[in-house]
């Protein structure tokens, strides 16, 4: 029986690869972008498919989030290829934010410290591309990258040495300083930063050359710089994602939750409290870095007055709405943000508000400031925590 059941499941998938491999050569305006979507829609099946393995999730935890990692990133990636210049903007600045939020869902979630300063580390990880392009243009994107995240580290191990003597309202307020003081800082060093004025990059991100190649021309779908940088976003996202999953389940995860609970029982079982802290600093920082360094790579420059005091509190609004401590809720966090200006812009067009009056220049801290207060009224465990419970009431109440 168990034999004919797991033929019957391979045999369900193949159709299901056979009939994507179709969608995507009947969209696609060429072979070779069919060539690519089907490609993505059969790796996206396969992925589901291991999914539905019977006891995976239990036998091999790891596997399975690798699994549902590339499954969603598929779906998305096939989800540009349909989708307009400015949906793949917004998708990507909305991506990029997911990662600042997990980065700070961990850190409050997880560790169970505040922090007021991310919009600042974003600026350090943003400030970094733009300045290391501007000198070596032709390092791989992969390599900038690499470099913004252990400058975000960095100033992350420099913040966290003091915040393992500090707490609560302390440790923000300090933060607080940073994200107070970071304006300061990048105009102290305006030949280097271009001070409140920023930096462009030289030339703006392209596909590589084996990938233009394979599309025949820099004109391809799959090639053009909108779609291009989203789909790379996307990928950022998806791998900070699935290694932050793994992190939030590991010994070094439950070492942190174990302090955020109860910092004397950690210290009588062996845990570092001063390393544990500083650790999650470290990797708070380091993804708010990694979502500024791909913030400048999708605007093609960087300002620095975008990272200001306002833009942090913007984050911890978005966290705590998402769900702090969950990973899903960063995403929503981040898909909220990506629209967030689309529906300002709706309210202001439909209200008769002057769009350069101030009124107007203030509205994303009004709707967020609004949605926070209304999330801690009806929702104080944010989306993800709401549907948690939805989902185990609607279980209690249907079990016999």
């Amino acid at each position: 029986m168990g034999w004919f059941l797991a033929r019957r499941r391979v045999v369900f998938m193949a159709g299901l690869v056979v009939i994507g491999v179709v969608v995507a050569f009947l969209s696609a305006s060429t072979v070779r972008d069919g060539v690519a979507l089907s490609v993505v829609a059969a790796v996206a099946i396969a992925c589901l498919a291991t999914l539905s393995t019977p006891g995976l999730r239990d036998a091999h935890p790891a596997l399975a989030r690798a699994a549902l990692t590339a499954a969603v990133v598929d779906v998305a990636l096939f989800a540009t290829y349909f989708f307009s210049g400015l949906t793949n903007y917004n998708l990507a600045i909305g991506a990029a934010m997911a990662i600042v939020l997990l980065g700070l869902s961990f850190l409050t979630g997880a560790s169970g410290q505040i922090s007021l300063g991310n919009a600042a580390f974003m600026g350090v990880g943003a400030l970094v591309v733009a300045m290391w392009a501007n000198h070596h243009a032709t390092t791989p994107i992969v390599a900038v990258l690499v470099i913004a995240i252990a400058s975000g580290a960095l100033v992350g191990f420099l913040l966290g040495l003091p915040a393992t003597r500090l707490r609560g309202p302390y440790l923000a307020g300090m933060t607080l300083a940073f994200a107070v003081a970071f304006p300061s800082i990048v105009n102290a060093y305006m030949s280097w930063t271009g001070g409140d004025a920023g930096l462009q990059l030289p030339t703006a991100v392209t596909a590589p050359h084996w990938l233009s190649s394979f599309f025949s021309s820099q004109t391809s779908s799959l090639t053009v710089t909108s779609m291009w940088l989203c789909d790379i976003t996307i990928v950022a996202t998806g791998i900070a994602f699935f290694l932050m999953a793994n992190l939030m389940a590991s010994r070094t995860g439950r070492a942190m939750r174990l302090v955020r609970d109860n910092d004397v029982a950690a210290e009588l079982v062996g845990v570092s409290l001063p390393r544990t802290r500083v650790v999650a600093f470290m990797v708070s920082s380091s993804y708010a870095a990694l979502g500024g360094g791909l913030w400048t790579l999708i605007n093609n420059s960087v300002a620095p007055p975008t990272f200001s005091l306002a833009l942090s509190i913007t984050i911890l609004s978005l966290m705590v709405i998402g769900g702090i401590g969950t990973i899903s809720g960063a995403l929503i966090g981040g898909v909220i943000y990506a629209y967030s200006t689309n529906v300002i812009s709706w309210i202001t067009n439909h209200t008769g508000i002057n769009p350069q009056g101030n009124l107007a220049s203030q509205m994303t801290g009004i709707i967020f400031g609004a949605l926070l207060i209304l999330t801690m009224l009806f929702a104080p465990m944010g989306i993800v925590g709401t549907l948690r419970r939805l989902h185990v009431r609607v279980r209690t109440r249907s079990a016999p």
